[in-house]
């Protein structure tokens, strides 16, 4: 059985679920990579680390930047030509898009945000959550290929065999761009929240530091976000010391506290990571269908009440701006930080 891989990268740094789904394309047969943009041989390279046994690039400077039907037009063109049963991505923005443009192209059938895919003969059952992660249905899927995205951090990533390689096959561009989306540079050290191990979060509560007094001059709506930004001061330390990043609620998000990137939720990201720590958030149900899949949550909040911690596993009722420094002082000795 023959599986390709999209290996989703923006320049040259690969998202890795990307390596999760070749993982899932080992375990039916074989499994082949494509590499689209620019940096495609570098990444092209990591692929047969991470276990592709055939790679395809396609590094013309009509895919320089990602664009949905020329990208969609260069992968069916390809997936024709190889005649794979299966077509694998991670699940981000741009690929629920290219998912779904491809399955236009080649007439198939398309899964999204799958949890678990196994083979049945000729099909293919896949699981993926509904009800807001309230339940999991299974779903039997037939045609060839069959087309999937794959959550991240719901499937094995493999192991780095590094310096294994193998042969890098060209392809050319496909298809002529319909429209141009304009771009910009996120700061460089910026950490996605989907591929993150460990998340540390803040919500409305970090702007209700009673002891600090705002620079003189400032309205009070300047006052609550600059009493907001020294609360999220202290996540982003902790979350510096674990090796994690900063997440927020969309309360923090709408009252101007922090960039909507950080968004965790049901119209941000949905994230699983092995550590969510939740400060001054209340718990509101869209929040919680963001982060309810961690493996393990910490909930931080002065309200005893607060329906976050029903879904926390360990939880702090208290004062998030004497807990948080403590905890950061604690981690850092304990972690040699």
């Amino acid at each position: 059985m023959k599986t390709l891989v999209y290996i989703d990268h923006f320049k040259g740094a690969v998202q890795p679920s990307s390596w999760e789904a070749l993982g899932v394309a080992k375990k039916f047969g074989s499994a082949v990579a494509v590499v689209f943009g620019e940096n495609a041989n570098d990444v092209a390279k990591s692929a047969f680390e991470y276990g592709a046994d055939e790679v395809f690039v396609a590094d013309d400077s009509a895919l320089k930047d990602y664009q949905a039907e020329t990208y969609a037009s260069t992968l069916s063109a390809l997936a024709s030509t190889l005649n794979p049963n299966l077509i694998l991505f991670p699940t981000t923005a741009r690929t629920r898009e290219l998912a779904a443009m491809s399955a236009v192209d080649l007439n198939t059938n398309v899964m999204t945000d799958l949890t678990g895919l196994e083979a049945n003969g000729d099909s293919f059952v896949a699981t993926r959550p509904i009800y807001e992660s309230k339940l999991f249905e299974k779903v039997t899927c037939s045609g060839k290929p069959v087309i999937a995205t794959l959550r991240g951090r719901a499937f094995p990533k493999p192991n780095q065999e590094t310096g294994k390689s193998g042969t890098i096959n060209k392809v050319d561009a496909k298809g002529e761009a319909k429209s141009t989306v304009e771009g910009y540079s996120a700061s460089e050290s910026a950490v996605n929240l989907g591929d993150a191990g460990i998340i540390v979060s803040g919500g409305r509560g970090v702007s209700n530091n009673p002891s600090l007094t705002p620079p003189a001059g400032l309205d009070e709506k300047q006052a609550e976000i600059w009493r907001a930004q020294q609360g999220f001061a202290l996540v982003t330390d902790l979350a510096k010391v674990l090796g994690g990043a900063v997440g927020a609620s969309r309360a923090a998000v709408d009252a101007g506290y922090i960039p909507y990137s950080h968004q965790v939720g049901q119209t941000g990201k949905v994230v699983a990571p092995d550590l969510y720590i939740a400060n001054g958030i209340s718990g509101a149900i869209q929040h919680l269908v963001g982060m309810r899949n961690a493996k393990v949550i910490v909930a931080i909040n002065k309200d005893a009440d607060a329906p976050i911690f029903k879904a926390a596993r360990f939880g702090v009722v208290g004062d998030l701006f004497q807990i948080l420094p403590a905890l950061t002082e604690a981690f850092k000795k304990k972690l040699g930080k």
